[in-house]
């Protein structure tokens, strides 16, 4: 509760400042990769339907839309025509090699966005910069259930839609190596969570709260992630929908926080 009570206490402090932005019209890339080795490795079946998601907001929202799954993206000339990049489900390795990783860390360094999208969480999981610019490190879910959701932020473009509590049905993905700086925006009640192991972790350490989703300034560059998004439908859903748009749109600088 106390490391829970010091997210509040410095997103109250430091909100998520916004940066000057640009006049063109700002392109991302969604980046999809699941490497699965020696037929091991979990691949998302919604994968198809957050591509399709995402260009259906941009459509209608100002921005353009790449989409891969291959890693040979990742070269600093390539990324240069981005603004952000959207890791919607991607799962294990996202890159091959260092000289791809170099390149990620210098787009965010050079001030490029970053969104996180559910299992997003789960790649690059031996890369310390990669937890750190997605706020935090994959640990486990629980079973897929309904489940009561705190809005700690009501005025951000990504949970003002939401009131003050969302009832919603996901798998509540439990992260480590929490950046206690991050902007909490999200927290998933523990105490309406059916989960025998969630004595071990999260434990106490966080009260019945525990952070779903949250916006940082890191690096150069701003970041968003929500842990939801399972399931193919939710992806048809528009309080889903306009809480993913709203966190592209933060991290793009369309929209600032109001604090």
């Amino acid at each position: 509760m106390k490391l829970f009570r010091t997210f509040l206490f410095v997103a109250l402090l430091t909100g998520c400042a916004c940066g000057e932005l640009r006049a063109e019209e700002p392109r991302v890339l969604v980046y999809t990769r699941n490497h699965v080795t020696d037929g091991k490795g979990y691949i998302h079946d919604n994968i198809a339907a957050s591509v399709a998601m995402i260009r259906q907001l941009a459509s209608t929202n100002g921005f353009l839309v790449d989409a891969s799954d291959d890693p040979a993206v990742f070269t600093p000339e390539n990324l240069k025509k981005y603004r952000a990049l959207i890791f919607s489900n991607s799962n294990n390795e996202a890159f091959e090699n260092d000289a791809q990783r170099d390149a990620f860390k210098r787009f965010i360094r050079s001030g490029g966005g970053f969104v996180g999208i559910h299992s997003a969480s789960g790649s690059e999981r031996q890369w310390p910069y990669y937890w750190a610019v997605r706020g935090g490190k994959f640990r486990r879910p629980p079973p897929l259930q309904t489940f009561s959701i705190e809005v700690l932020d009501t005025k951000h473009p990504a949970t003002a839609h939401l009131g003050t509590t969302w009832q919603w049905e996901d798998e509540f993905y439990y992260l480590d190596n929490l950046n206690p700086q991050m902007h909490v925006l999200l927290a998933g009640n523990l105490a309406t969570l059916k989960d025998p192991d969630k004595a071990n972790y999260p434990g106490k350490t966080f009260g019945d709260l525990f952070p779903l989703s949250w916006c940082q300034e890191f690096d150069g560059g701003r970041q968003f992630y929500t842990a939801l998004g399972h399931k193919i439908e939710y992806y048809s859903k528009p309080d889903f929908q306009r809480h993913v748009l709203g966190g592209v749109l933060w991290v793009l600088g369309q929209e600032k926080p109001k604090s």
